[in-house]
């Protein structure tokens, strides 16, 4: 399976009693960050630029644990900012695995070998390591030396105490695809149990703009890639791949990854900022959806990133006849006897 058992039932359960009671909209992965600070400064990442005036403050674990409760969302993205400099980090863990949730710690994988013994393996937990290629190409991302290497060792320590582990790789317009099937390659000998990509986003507060793409680059750069990705336990779903390939259309749905962070709900979505609203309630009321998608909005026109489109395929936006199949067989199967099997059977 790609997905541990336990969160494929959970998932089920949720969107099924939402369908059951004619609920449209509805999150599926809450993106938390409790602090937008972060040791390093990536070149494509619009965090810590677009929140520079206010990039100390951070949630409580009381905040945090609300806007959990008040989402609903049964998996909780903790990103950031780096979330493993957030001091009460453990605590907030284990709050909301308590709650029954299911949590991808995405880290630049500099603090895993440090903290490591402040968590404990679970089939809810996975650390979510960004690597944006091999060592020389990713350092240059992240602006240090040294940070590949160590991201490997924490990777390294994590499988070796038994945790579940997967990558989030974005893939930039310059980006050469033999280096990341390079890359997905010798992760797979580390045991890394699946692996998330997406396209980058052009991010209003990054300016460095050349090292983004058109959807047309898009869909180039992922028909080459469709190879070499196929032979990977990708926990992207075949229809966004699909839908990134050119191969279908997608609507957005942004709100099935709503963001909270220290300003509040980030409205419309993960990537583009127009306000901020106290309440989930008052974030999924007031945005005004119908203005924002390809066509409607000019800052959406390229936009292809998994946060806004990876729910389309889950929830069945543009669906097509054969489509639950498709997902159910995805799930079900995976290529090169995944790491996540032998994994799983420490974990439940």
């Amino acid at each position: 399976m790609r997905f541990p058992l336990r969160m494929t039932v959970d998932l089920a359960k949720y969107i099924g009693g939402k369908r059951l009671r004619g609920i449209e909209r509805f999150p599926l992965v809450m993106m938390l960050e409790p602090l937008h600070a972060c040791n390093l400064t990536c070149t494509g990442c619009g965090r810590i630029r677009e929140y520079k005036s206010t990039i100390k403050d951070k949630l409580t674990v009381e905040q945090c644990l609300a806007a959990v409760d008040e989402c609903g969302a049964p998996i909780v993205s903790i990103c950031g900012g780096e979330p493993m400099i957030y001091p009460d980090l453990p605590r907030l863990v284990r709050e909301i695995l308590g709650r029954k949730k299911h949590i991808y710690l995405c880290t630049n994988g500099m603090f895993i070998r440090k903290k490591l013994k402040d968590y404990q393996p679970t089939s809810r937990f996975f650390f979510n390591v960004h690597l944006d290629g091999m060592e020389e190409t990713h350092d240059l991302c992240v602006e240090r030396k040294g940070v590949f290497r160590e991201a490997i060792e924490g990777i390294k320590a994590a499988k070796d105490a038994g945790f579940l582990v997967c990558t989030n790789t974005t893939i930039f317009k310059q980006t050469n695809l033999n280096e990341i099937a390079e890359l997905l390659d010798y992760l797979h000998t580390l045991g890394v149990d699946g692996h998330m990509i997406s396209p980058a986003y052009s991010y209003a507060a990054v300016q460095t703009r050349e090292i983004f793409m058109s959807r047309e680059e898009v869909r180039e750069k992922f028909r080459s890639a469709t190879q070499f990705l196929s032979r990977h336990n990708l926990m992207t779903s075949p229809i966004y791949l699909e839908y990134l390939r050119g191969d279908r259309e997608l609507m957005c749905t942004a709100w099935g990854n709503p963001t909270y962070n220290p300003r509040g709900w980030k409205s419309p979505c993960y990537l583009i900022t127009d306000g901020h609203y106290p309440t989930f309630k008052e974030f999924m009321e007031s945005t005004p959806w119908e203005k924002y998608g390809r066509g409607r909005d000019p800052r959406c026109e390229h936009c292809m990133v998994h946060a806004g489109y990876e729910p389309s395929a889950v929830l069945g936006a543009n669906r097509k006849l054969g489509d639950s199949w498709k997902m159910l067989k995805w799930n079900l199967t995976s290529p090169q006897a995944s790491p996540l099997s032998s994994s799983l059977n420490s974990l439940l």
